[in-house]
């Protein structure tokens, strides 16, 4: 018997409906490129974004032409994101981080028609267009003042398209399986990969992201996205923030500390996100200045494990909770969120701070289960570690234009080496490409950093496996200093006694300047690794 409810798709194009016809008064605060600050309310995005719908139409784009933008977090970013999905085609957000042979590898395999850029990535674009012969329009987020004084016949104009048309669009019905977003993982190996969204899997992960025991979003909320809109939809953000009325702050181009801190504490912002080399930062400019922030009460860390030591001190120092996100591009990304039971309220300090070390828990929609390398299920007792898997109703089935799904028996193999405990909180122990392996055991990296970021003279830290010639590979750690702190290889080691297994404290520190990043602000292991490739451990050369 079928039910006999509404079907009513669910398509992005209601978010911003819902937002403007509810929340129309709220502000959205954009820091833009050309140094000022933008305000403007949910009912006035709404009706851009309808205008840029028509100039979408105009430029003959239609459902499923791919649409790429180069851009930071700003109002207009948002404009695209909704109307290049209203209308059925696809908005597909391009990392400026990345190599320029990169962007026009990506470019092209995803066939973009029309480019939309920024200001600030000119020199960029002018180096990729020759390579992007699908390109038909590359298109300025500006208006004409700002326009560049060689453009003419080369580049279109944002603002000059957008006061051409008019500010009413009525959005079609779509399919909800239909495509409305495609993101490329960072390709630290091999070319990148595309994962197409759904109408359907975006709003699925909003609806799930904005619940109390994930990001637990609401119109009271302030909302500052520190991680870009490039990187994965800057983590469903600019969708759940709308879906529930929080005002939205959009930082631009600038993510350094000083920068932030202003931002947060002008526009009142109550929670924000990001990896975590931007909250190390953000924390060594309060402490330089000796503030703290006067709104800010939840920050969201993933990307990478957040040291233990900084989500201490947030704590302790600022009254701000960390709470730990784990997921991938493949996961549109939210995996886990680490929020705490009712059960855990008063667990003592120490248990209750390596409980929320943790990547956490999943939102109903997400599953998770560690298996062995025969592919058999481990006991989520919290010990047993093996490679994690995922399934859910926003996780990628196979990669854009691959003919091959790499799920195994329905289920993603995430490359991460993890366990679970009992009530289901998730720990990461190491990428399973990073993980090192001496003389038969198993090292996480991953508790080796945070035990270095924890001395109180290192701001950064790295550990990776050195060959050796008796145990294949032991731990080496190479550190950054904090400003003005000093610490040699001895007191670094020194650090780790009592805290882990002899036999798992590094060999060697090597201190360096700065560690290499990806174009998502990850750690970059692989970089790393090829800079130390002539390294050798002291008792080995």
């Amino acid at each position: 018997m079928n039910a006999q409810m509404m079907q009513m798709p669910l398509l992005v194009s209601s978010i911003m409906t819902h937002a403007a016809r509810y929340h129309g008064d709220t502000e959205i605060v954009s820091q833009t490129v050309e140094g000022a600050v933008h305000r403007y309310t949910y009912a006035e995005a709404s009706r851009r974004t309808q205008a840029l719908a028509n100039v979408l139409a105009r430029l003959d784009i239609g459902p499923g032409d791919r649409v790429g933008t180069l851009a930071w977090n700003g109002f207009r970013h948002l404009e695209l994101y909704y109307a290049v999905s209203g209308i059925g085609a696809v908005v597909h957000t391009l990392n400026p981080r990345l190599f320029s042979e990169q962007i026009a590898w990506i470019v092209n395999h995803a066939r973009d028609t029309v480019v939309f850029f920024d200001l600030s990535f000119l020199s960029l674009v002018e180096a990729v267009a020759p390579q992007c012969p699908s390109v038909r329009h590359w298109i300025v987020m500006t208006d004409k003042a700002h326009m560049p004084a060689d453009s003419s016949g080369k580049f279109l104009c944002y603002e000059d398209l957008m006061s051409a048309e008019p500010q009413h669009y009525d959005w079609p019905d779509l399919p909800e399986t239909m495509a409305s977003g495609l993101c490329y993982t960072s390709g630290t190996t091999g070319n990148p990969k595309g994962v197409l969204y759904s109408h359907r899997s975006t709003v699925l992960h909003a609806l799930a992201c904005i619940q109390p025991d994930v990001m637990n979003l609401s119109a009271r909320d302030v909302v500052l996205p520190a991680v870009p809109m490039f990187h994965v939809n800057a983590w469903g953000l600019p969708y759940s923030a709308l879906m529930v009325g929080a005002k939205l702050v959009l930082p631009g181009p600038n993510l350094d500390g000083a920068s932030l801190h202003r931002l947060c504490d002008d526009e009142g912002v109550t929670l924000s996100a990001g990896v975590p080399t931007v909250w190390l930062g953000f924390r060594q400019h309060l402490q330089k200045i000796q503030s703290k922030p006067s709104t800010l009460k939840r920050v969201l860390v993933g990307g990478s494990a957040c040291p233990p030591s900084l989500m201490q001190a947030f704590d302790d120092e600022y009254g701000v909770s960390i709470l730990h996100l784990w997921g991938m591009t493949e996961l549109s990304p939210v995996g886990t969120v680490n929020t705490l039971k009712l059960k855990h309220q008063d667990l003592p300090d120490a248990q209750r701070h390596d409980l929320l070390a943790k990547q956490g828990r999943p939102p109903f929609g997400i599953e998770l289960k560690i298996v062995n390398d025969a592919g058999e299920s481990l006991p989520t007792d919290g010990q047993a570690a093996g490679d994690l898997l995922v399934r859910g109703h926003w996780v990628l089935d196979r990669y854009y234009e691959s003919d091959h799904s790499p799920l195994r028996e329905g289920w993603f193999p995430t490359g991460d080496v993890a366990n679970i405990d009992a009530d289901g909180y998730l720990l990461i122990t190491d990428r399973s490409k990073d993980i090192i392996k001496s003389g038969g055991e198993w090292i996480s990296s991953i508790e080796l950093e945070n035990i270095a970021m924890s001395h109180p003279a290192i701001a950064e830290a790295a550990a990776i496996g050195v060959r050796h010639p008796k145990w294949d590979e032991r731990p080496l750690i190479v550190a950054v200093k904090k400003p003005g702190a000093d610490a040699t290889r001895e007191d670094i080691l020194a650090h780790y006694a009592g805290k882990i297994a002899k036999w798992s404290v590094p060999d060697d520190v090597v201190f360096v300047d700065e560690l290499p990043h990806t174009a998502t602000g990850k750690l970059s292991k692989l970089q790393l690794r090829q800079k130390l490739s002539e390294y050798r451990l002291p008792d080995s050369r």
